[in-house]
């Protein structure tokens, strides 16, 4: 081997050494980093006791700590077992540290002295081990040599029982159960009688002009003049018109046909306005029944023809308010006095049962406890 070689030879050795030494020390700076450790509540209990086993990790922030975890009733070691577990709350520490914790509550029905093994955490993937506690199991101590000083548990008494006492609540029960059967029997007899409306009815009387210009208000609205449904906007318009000439001069409108509308007027109305009319009902009819199209503003004068009809034949009349109030016969008046007498007696009644229920289930209950 050249002295080159030897120089190149020794250098890499070098390299490989520095690189194996910061290796080791990361490694033993992380393992220094986590720290795991437990902790018992008491190291000495009676059979049937518990207590808490605390299990610490203190780690750099970022790593994931997995911590055992145990079923119920599952034993931490033979002879011990887990009751529950529950996790505390992970807290900051110095150095950029947190710790997080979990504790096990322990207990034991053997009198022995026990090993708790130490529990396996796995940190970012790497496993570490808490420290090993003991925990001391006793027995309850029992004076065997005084055994007449043992007594089994006693039973029940029962006491003897008292008519006395108990028969004044027997007797307002059977008072409670005759009143619920009238009230059933007074319920079923109102209920046999035909209600009596006597109600007071105000109703307002809308002239006919008003109810039809504003329904020519909702055609605007819905945009039916400009709608392709030529046969919606015209069945409205007309169905507007009758109601109106129906109302305004009393006759039948909706039953009759467009023909009998117009000869019918022809006796009561002016004859440019009827024209107008009749031109209306004449295109309304060829477009439902003949499919026939028409322009917009032929739909637009038609809607204005509709409107200037109202106004010509309208009646000068303001919105009155009718007071209706319901007369009755004098049978109907005696059946109303008897079902305000069978409400009175059911009101009476149930308030009469609920008080005496209530009654009869507080002293029952005084007597009981």
């Amino acid at each position: 081997m050249t002295l080159k070689e030897q120089k190149i030879y020794r250098i890499s050795v070098r390299r490989i050494a520095v690189m194996a030494f910061l290796l080791c020390s990361f490694v033993l700076g992380l393992n220094a980093q986590v720290q795991v450790e437990q902790k018992i509540d008491s190291v000495q209990i009676l059979i049937g006791q518990q207590t808490g086993l605390h299990l610490t990790v203190n780690m750099k922030k970022g790593q994931k700590a997995v911590l055992p975890e145990f079923k119920r009733a599952q034993m931490i070691t033979p002879g011990v077992e887990v009751v529950s577990w529950k996790d505390g709350d992970t807290t900051d520490i110095d150095n950029d540290m947190i710790q997080v914790s979990r504790t096990y509550q322990l207990t034991s029905f053997d009198e022995k002295v026990y090993a708790i093994p130490a529990l396996n955490v796995k940190v970012s993937g790497r496993n570490y081990c808490g420290n090993q506690l003991a925990l001391k199991v006793l027995t309850v101590d029992v004076d065997t040599l005084h055994p007449n000083q043992f007594f089994p548990p006693k039973d029940v008494q029962n006491n003897p029982f008292d008519w006395g006492e108990w028969s004044p609540y027997f007797w307002l029960s059977i008072l409670l159960l005759l009143i619920c059967v009238l009230m059933t029997y007074l319920v079923y007899r109102l209920k046999q009688n035909k209600p009596i409306i006597t109600h007071i009815r105000i109703v307002k009387h809308i002239p006919a002009h008003q109810k039809a210009l504003k329904e020519i208000d909702q055609i605007k609205a819905d945009h039916l003049v400009q709608s392709e449904d030529q046969k919606a906007y015209y069945t409205k318009l007309t169905e507007t018109l009758r109601k109106y000439i129906q109302e305004r001069f009393g006759f039948n409108a909706m039953e009759m046909t467009s023909s009998e509308i117009i000869a019918t007027l022809q006796e009561k109305g002016d004859k440019k306005m009827i024209d107008e009319l009749h031109e209306i009902f004449f295109t309304a009819d060829l477009v439902k029944f003949a499919k026939y199209s028409t322009l917009i503003n032929e739909n637009d004068l038609n809607l204005v023809n509709a409107v200037n009809f109202i106004d010509q034949t309208k009646q000068d009349e303001k919105p009155t308010e009718e007071r209706i109030v319901p007369k009755l016969s004098e049978d109907d008046k005696k059946s109303r006095n008897n079902r305000i007498t069978i409400k009175s007696l059911i009101c009476v009644g149930v308030v009469g049962a609920v008080a005496l229920l209530v009654y009869i289930i507080y002293n029952i209950f005084m007597l009981l406890f």
